[in-house]
């Protein structure tokens, strides 16, 4: 992350209201490396804001849910899937970035070779959700080219998770919303009907104690043990070994169920299981769960791929997948007693659990 300068403030901007560009602008400062970061995530914005206007089009835009093509994942690459990837980098070639590595492109995007900067996207999450007027959004993650790198080889975006600059997702929901951090807290804008961004929370903090969670439950015979220990003690409510009653949201849209977590609290969980294929997880390490995580770590929670923290991971490919669980620190590190205690059970056998990570 980048260090701040000597006599240059680290604080977060407290004004509620100062628009993205002016809240960017104070903690850039003179500083030319952070300036480039400033104004990578302005031209992010930008385009984000185009994206926003056509998916408030709906239907009246044409069908935005038509299939067009298998996407990397194979999954079904929606036609609104190419127009958010198309709006997106066109914004970024308006700011100093080498490359861009998206989901929907196999290979890194060409957009300046000797830009300083490289740019990590998924144009945009939750796609199956288009036709039904559910949440959908951008994620992105911005890292500096290294020196003398191919910004055109996958090579390059193989950096680890604290080697981002910055980080965020904007989410098209009732309101448009962006989470962004820059190493100086995780900070919450929305967008104005002018079509600026204003800051909304200064000091974004991911509340502990609360007792949701977010799992798809029909792949449940599929999980490992340690997963199945813990949703099963949820489940199990005030009877069982949590004493409490729980209850349970999921999207599938993982930015509408990241945004929940940042307002109210509670923990996401995308394990790997015994499907081909799911074996690793299926969300993106490099533009799905790095920046995620560097967002959630900035709030005061945590995130990993179930015992480890995803920020502390190292890329080896352009489209690596990454078990991933996020939230609260609290239920975070709960998760990962129940993969390091013996039989998976860390909160039934506490004695006999191994220490980890949050232990």
């Amino acid at each position: 992350m980048l260090e701040p300068q000597a006599g240059q403030s680290t604080a977060t901007p407290a004004a509620a209201g100062l628009t993205l560009s002016d809240t960017l602008d104070a903690w850039a400062g003179a500083d030319s490396a952070r300036q480039q970061v400033a104004h990578t995530v302005n031209a992010l914005a930008k385009g984000a804001i185009a994206l926003a206007a056509k998916i408030a089009e709906g239907p009246l835009g044409g069908d935005f849910a038509a299939t067009l093509s298998s996407g990397e994942a194979g999954e079904g690459q929606k036609a609104l899937d190419v127009i958010a990837n198309d709006l997106i980098i066109g914004a970024l070639a308006e700011a100093p970035v080498a490359a861009v590595a998206s989901e929907e492109n196999e290979a890194p995007v060409l957009l300046a070779a000797d830009g300083p900067l490289l740019v990590a996207i998924d144009p945009l999450d939750g796609s199956s959700n288009i036709d039904t007027d559910i949440s959908v959004g951008t994620i992105f993650a911005v890292f500096r080219r290294p020196e003398g790198a191919n910004a055109a080889d996958p090579v390059a975006f193989f950096q680890g998770g604290r080697d981002q600059l910055a980080a965020g997702y904007v989410i098209y929901g009732p309101h448009v919303a962006l989470m962004l951090t820059v190493g100086a807290g995780t900070w919450h804008f929305a967008l104005d009907r002018a079509g600026t961004f204003r800051l909304a929370d200064a000091q974004v903090s991911v509340k502990e104690g609360t007792p949701e969670f977010a799992i798809n439950m029909s792949n449940y015979h599929h999980w490992d043990e340690p997963v199945r220990g813990y949703v099963d003690d949820c489940l199990a409510g005030k009877t069982g070994a949590r004493e409490r009653d729980f209850n349970m949201r999921w999207v599938a849209s993982m930015v509408a169920d990241a945004h929940r977590i940042f307002r109210r609290g509670g923990i996401y969980l995308y394990p790997g299981d015994s499907r081909k294929g799911y074996h690793q997880g299926r969300l993106r390490l490099i533009y799905e769960a790095f920046p995620v995580a560097f967002l959630m770590e900035q709030a005061g929670g945590a995130a990993t791929d179930g015992c480890a923290a995803i920020l502390d991971l190292t890329a080896n490919a352009l489209h690596q997948r990454v078990p991933f669980v996020f939230g609260a620190k609290d239920e975070v590190g709960r998760v990962a007693r129940y993969h390091l205690a013996p039989a998976g059970h860390g909160e039934r056998s506490p004695l006999f659990a191994r220490r980890g990570l949050f232990i």
